[in-house]
């Protein structure tokens, strides 16, 4: 107890350095750091050390950050069934010393941040945050099959919807990529971070994500390499390696470094550890190519093209990957995944063929066409999902009938603005829809108390243009 005291004081020690006035201004790791909240979003500008990039992001957007891990060490048990002590401690034991010195620092720095703030959190917190998109899904899943194979299939999330197009496919015959991130709402509300990186090595990059982490974490990036990233999960997907490196790491070194769809491909595929297992959907605004990564533990395989448009609802096409990877049910027509594949198809292959662009992208990222029943919906079956109306839930992602997830936000650039580092956002349904809480358990109280804490209203907001440095 003792040591941990004396361990505080020296961090409160640090933190009264940084707020006074000695060989430099106060806040001197802040440095040309910003933070502007605009139509829900929380758009920061970080440069610097790694060090000081991360103590930019925990110092502003500290409430945030304290606020989101809240949330999950008061939703992770009853939603994965362990605690935020089980987290902190697989970060200890297998994540931590396979995370890159640099990214070590920003976590490290995005902890200082936060104790300057007089929040309580350590490295080993904010690691297990940034793990939040492998450890319950895939992790967990991994040690319940150990005990009973097959107890954990069917967990691995379906996230997301998305697509990436060029040559014919597009109006300018340049690139264009949109998506939108389905999650669990009491998460995915909380989504609201656009953060502008410019590191002391590698690329400056522009993305959405959450925060206090150090990755997008639902992956829309563009960088100043003129690569430009986003995905969608693969459904039902099952195998994990902690001996290899987290996914987390290996996204935010392939969004930093990557200059070109090798390395990109070069990047996500070594010692990949198949946490968060997903189809890349990777373009190079240098030459208007784009390419699809469909990355598993076992398996891999690139496709690209300069004339195609290539989408994302969760599915997997690789037969060997299906076969060996997955529980998914490839011919079953009445999932989301396959019945958001047919609509997007039709979408991005006939409807919008040779017109698509940034206002197309955020038509269809809003589509409400359920192509099962034929008829606008709001149900598990829309590119804009929303499971929380659907009364069968959505089996396939191991949600239940009415359950609170569905498309929390969108997002969609091209080359011109991402050659601009700019990109568009939206909090909220695409599609221009409120999520209310009250009204929501007055319907569904089997969910108050599980999520009635936290829970809380997700208003559409308008779409909003960022740019790097506004």
């Amino acid at each position: 107890m003792k040591l941990k005291t004396t361990f505080l004081s020296l961090i409160a020690a640090g933190a009264l350095f940084y707020g006074c006035k000695t060989n430099g201004p106060a806040h001197d790791r802040l440095g040309k750091a910003t933070r502007e909240d605009k139509n829900g979003w929380i758009y920061l500008h970080l440069a610097g050390s790694p060090s000081d990039i991360g103590y930019q992001h925990g110092y502003l957007a500290a409430n945030e950050i304290d606020t989101l891990i809240k949330v999950l060490q008061y939703y992770l048990p009853s939603n994965s069934g362990k605690d935020w002590a089980f987290y902190r401690g697989a970060s200890a034991r297998f994540i931590w010393k396979k995370i890159d010195k640099e990214y070590q620092d920003e976590i490290k720095g995005i902890a200082e941040g936060l104790q300057a703030k007089g929040f309580k959190y350590d490295s080993l917190d904010v690691a297990a945050l940034n793990g939040y998109c492998e450890l319950p899904d895939y992790y967990v899943p991994t040690l319940m099959n150990k005990v009973k194979p097959g107890s954990g299939d069917n967990r691995a999330p379906g996230n997301c919807s998305a697509f990436i197009a060029t040559g014919s496919f597009t109006k300018d015959h340049k690139i264009v990529i949109a998506h939108n991130n389905w999650t669990d709402y009491i998460v995915g509300e909380r989504w609201n971070e656009i953060v502008d990186i410019k590191p002391e090595k590698g690329n400056e990059i522009l993305m959405d994500t959450g925060p206090g982490f150090i990755h997008s974490g639902d992956d829309f990036v563009i960088n100043k390499g003129g690569i430009v990233i986003t995905e969608t999960t693969i459904t039902q997907f099952k195998g994990f390696d902690t001996t290899k490196t987290a996914e987390f790491v290996r996204a935010r070194r392939a969004a930093q470094y990557s200059n070109s769809i090798d390395d990109f491909v070069k990047i996500m595929t070594t010692d990949n550890n198949g946490g968060y297992a997903n189809d890349w959907l990777v373009g190079d605004t240098k030459t208007n190519e784009v390419a699809k990564l469909e990355l598993g533990l076992i398996n891999y395989k690139v496709w690209r093209s300069k004339d195609t448009a290539i989408i994302g609802s969760n599915f997997a096409i690789d037969p060997k990957l299906i076969k060996e990877e997955t529980t998914f049910d490839v011919n079953d027509k009445t999932t989301s995944p396959n019945v958001r594949r047919k609509r997007m198809e039709k979408l991005v292959n006939v409807d919008y063929k040779g017109k698509l662009d940034e206002s197309t992208g955020k038509t269809i990222e809003g589509d409400t066409y359920d192509a099962l029943n034929n008829k606008n919906a709001f149900d598990r079956c829309v590119i804009d999902g929303h499971v929380e109306e659907d009364p069968l839930g959505c089996k396939e992602f191991n949600e239940p009938p009415f359950f609170p997830m569905g498309a929390v936000q969108g997002k969609v650039s091209t080359t011109d603005l991402a050659n601009n580092m700019s990109l568009w956002a939206h909090m909220g349904h695409p599609g221009g829809a409120d999520f209310l809480a009250a009204p929501f358990f007055k319907k569904h109280p089997e969910y108050f108390k599980t999520q009635g804490k936290y829970l809380r209203d997700m208003k559409a907001y308008p779409w909003t243009l960022f740019k790097a440095n506004q």
